[in-house]
């Protein structure tokens, strides 16, 4: 197997990084003159997006052509419904009470403290979670079986990220469900089927950087960092928390999976394994 040129890997990883940084200093400018950090979780999928399409330009020449292609693609469709979900989601809303609670306990200038720890924190995650899009664009293999099946998993995260949300908005769109918590469709089988696919998503996307031992060494990190921010870092955990106290919250969390799909516990299953421990 052929090795990915270490030129062209170098050029790909820096132009990668500056364009995620240029994406969220963009994000930060319109953040501030709105008053509205919130803005950056929709720079979020667009910096993907950008990384991605960056990434296809500079890897011409060097990586197969089929593989560079699907993969920025699949990238850029993934970053880019994203960011469009949350946009319309967002949309006549105030701040994130993430961001409102995390700006309260700034010391000093909290302008300075948002571009520290929300804009340029999220762009160094989105160049190390992006490492196995950067990579696999400068594959000179072509696609082959484990390609075939990461794109099924992307597939398969996408769509399961996409539904949930769809089921999310249509039950919040429905004032009669005011005040209840959502527990039907995918969100009976898991708490956060939108986050377990962007699990799926960049597990899926690893797959098509393993051509060789030696870069899916390197890109490993990358959904390891993404499973850990999603479990543990600022999405489930947080979204649970702010969720506790909500009518019908802890029932419906004793019913249902955490994050790994699986049919919801009844009543008597509940009983059983409670009688077991």
């Amino acid at each position: 197997m052929t090795a990915v040129d270490a030129g062209a890997l170098g050029l790909v990883l820096a132009a990668s990084a500056g364009t995620a940084l240029a994406v969220m200093l963009v994000a930060f400018a319109i953040g501030t003159a709105k008053g509205l950090h919130r803005v950056v979780d929709v720079a979020w999928g667009l910096a993907f997006a950008a990384v991605a399409v960056v990434a296809l330009l500079l890897s011409d020449g060097h990586g197969d052509d089929g593989r560079r292609t699907l993969v920025a693609l699949a990238t850029v469709v993934w970053g880019g419904r994203l960011a469009a979900h949350i946009a319309r989601r967002g949309r006549g809303h105030g701040e994130d009470p993430r961001y409102a609670r995390m700006l309260a306990r700034a010391r000093g200038n909290r302008t300075l403290y948002a571009l520290r720890t929300v804009y340029l924190l999220q762009a160094g995650l989105v160049w190390l979670v992006s490492l196995p899009v950067q990579v696999a664009v400068l594959l000179p293999e072509p696609l082959g079986a484990t390609d075939v099946l990461g794109l099924a998993v992307w597939a398969t995260g996408l769509g399961f990220e996409a539904v949930g949300d769809h089921q999310l908005a249509r039950f919040k769109a429905d004032p009669a469900n005011r005040g209840h918590v959502m527990d039907r469709g995918l969100w009976s089988w898991t708490r956060h089927p939108n986050y377990f696919g962007d699990f799926l998503v960049w597990w899926g996307l690893y797959l098509t950087a393993c051509a060789t031992w030696q870069t899916a060494l390197l890109t490993v990190v990358s959904p390891l960092v993404m499973s850990a921010l999603l479990v543990f870092g600022s999405g489930k955990r947080l979204l649970e928390a702010h969720m506790a106290d909500r009518p019908g919250y802890a029932a419906y969390r004793d019913r249902t999976s955490g994050f790994l799909p699986r049919p919801p516990r009844t009543r008597n299953t509940r009983r059983t394994a409670d009688e077991r421990s």
